[in-house]
């Protein structure tokens, strides 16, 4: 058995992704099978409301793939190694729970792909680098970060980063909305988990229904994504949450939401 690079543990209403591949979390094929092992694992946490997803090294976050391990690959495994980090990100995104990427490091190419799939992007304060420099080897993003980035910062911000293939620093990638909030370095995982139990405290439903009116819509029409938006909704009138969140409004009192 590989070693295990990608742990998934949880404390509470939060759970919490670890990524500990020395010396720059670059990924192979293992490390995506476990990242999916991972969140599945968190999926399957009915505890667990909202999952950070963080590095355990202190100068990177994750440097993207292994290009030793990818030059030495034959194209099938280098396929395989995609195709698998393809559908890691995918169940990121098609979990029912909020994911929120800590970024206290170098976070870049396919590192970087891993937290546009996230819901949230936060950032420490630091002289680190935030990028996509495929363009510079030759390449374009392969994990999806030609489609999430544009969709998340705009067109032309996003043209910027994959045309150049410059990274920036933290403070700009929050001014242009790639980073959310930062965080002074020693605050960050505490501003995150303060969030994620805010996020944790709403009806596990209606934050699921959240993450999918927002993710499908923007890629709808306008009329289609009020229709979708429409069905969501009338979906969670029937649930038993709504109905708690209705009573314990009437009553002046802390709804007890179950994900029902």
């Amino acid at each position: 058995m590989s070693e295990l690079v990608v742990r998934y543990s949880s404390t509470g209403s939060v759970g919490c992704i670890t990524f500990n591949r020395p010396p720059a979390n670059a990924y192979d094929l293992g490390f995506h099978l476990q990242l999916i092992d991972a969140v599945d694992a968190a999926d399957a946490d009915s505890d667990a409301r909202v999952v950070l997803v963080v590095s355990a090294l202190d100068r990177f976050y994750c440097a993207g793939a292994d290009i030793k391990a990818f030059a030495s690959n034959s194209v099938e495994e280098n396929k395989r190694m995609v195709d698998t980090a393809r559908t890691a990100l995918s169940k990121i995104e098609a979990s029912g729970k909020a994911f929120i990427a800590c970024i206290s490091g170098h976070c870049l190419g396919g590192g970087l792909e891993i937290a546009l799939a996230c819901d949230l992007r936060f950032g420490a304060e630091g002289e680190y680098k935030i990028g996509l420099p495929e363009a510079k080897l030759g390449l374009l993003p392969g994990n999806g970060g030609s489609q999430r980035l544009p969709r998340i910062i705009g067109p032309s911000h996003a043209f910027v980063l994959l045309a150049s293939g410059e990274s920036i620093d933290p403070d700009e990638a929050l001014r242009i909305g790639l980073l959310n909030r930062i965080f002074p370095e020693t605050e960050l995982i505490s501003g995150a988990t303060k969030l994620a139990k805010e996020i944790a405290k709403s009806a596990p439903l209606a934050v699921a229904a959240c993450k999918t009116a927002v993710r499908k819509g923007l890629s709808m029409p306008m009329v289609d994504a009020l229709e979708l938006e429409a069905n969501l909704v009338e979906e969670l009138y029937t649930t038993e949450d709504a109905r708690e969140g209705f009573r314990a409004s009437t009553e002046k009192r802390v709804p007890i939401f179950k994900g029902c």
